[in-house]
């Protein structure tokens, strides 16, 4: 019904994240029949993208990629945000998550991933030094482990409450309300922002 290349299109557009096949030929069709300015300025910014776009050397955030000298996102050079405290989060839209909150005033830490051992995910698999590095770095105080309230999340919270046990640094998990096996990324932000805000030291009983 439809010529090879729009087919295409609609194919590439419908793998991405909410985007199911009629969503996908909607944008497709749109691009075709109204959208000619906006599919070549969308075009060419999607091939700039992974070339300017880079992994902040701090703290694991999206930052643009700065050809001399490390690659700093905007939270980490931001001077008037708390360095006692450094926010541990799974994923980048999770950091993105909680910043819409607008609860978390100190420094943030993205893991990458969680344990997961049926995925082959040990704790060999998590960037346990790099954190280090950066608690050093930031003279942080207090460590809010903000992964999922999946089972892989509370593991992860678990191994690097243990890991990170020290008589200077104050552990603390994010507080109930983030529904169990929810991602952070599709939480509203009145319940993360409590979440934030009554977090609970790891060592305290539920």
């Amino acid at each position: 019904m439809l010529p090879d290349r729009l087919s295409r299109v609609i194919t590439l557009l419908s793998r991405l994240p909410g985007v199911g096949e009629k969503t996908a030929q909607r944008y497709a069709l749109h691009f075709v029949t109204r959208g000619d300015e906006l599919a070549s300025e969308l075009g060419r910014e999607l091939l700039a993208l992974t070339d300017s776009i880079r992994t902040c050397d701090r703290c694991g955030n999206l930052a643009e990629h700065q050809a001399l000298g490390p690659t700093i996102c905007r939270i980490c050079r931001d001077s008037r945000r708390d360095q006692n405290l450094l926010c541990v989060v799974a994923k980048v839209q999770d950091l993105l998550a909680i910043e819409r909150s607008s609860v978390m005033r100190g420094q943030y830490f993205v893991l990458g991933q969680l344990l997961s051992p049926l995925e082959g995910a040990g704790p060999e698999s998590l960037p346990l030094e790099r954190l280090r590095q950066r608690i050093q770095e930031l003279g942080a105080r207090e460590i809010i482990i903000a992964t999922p309230s999946s089972v892989e999340g509370e593991a992860t919270a678990l191994y690097l409450a243990q890991e990170l046990a020290s008589a200077q640094l104050t552990v603390s998990r994010i507080a109930s309300g983030i529904p169990h096996g929810g991602d952070l990324e599709y939480t509203d932000q009145i319940t993360l922002g409590r979440a934030i805000a009554g977090r609970r030291m790891l060592d305290e009983p539920r």
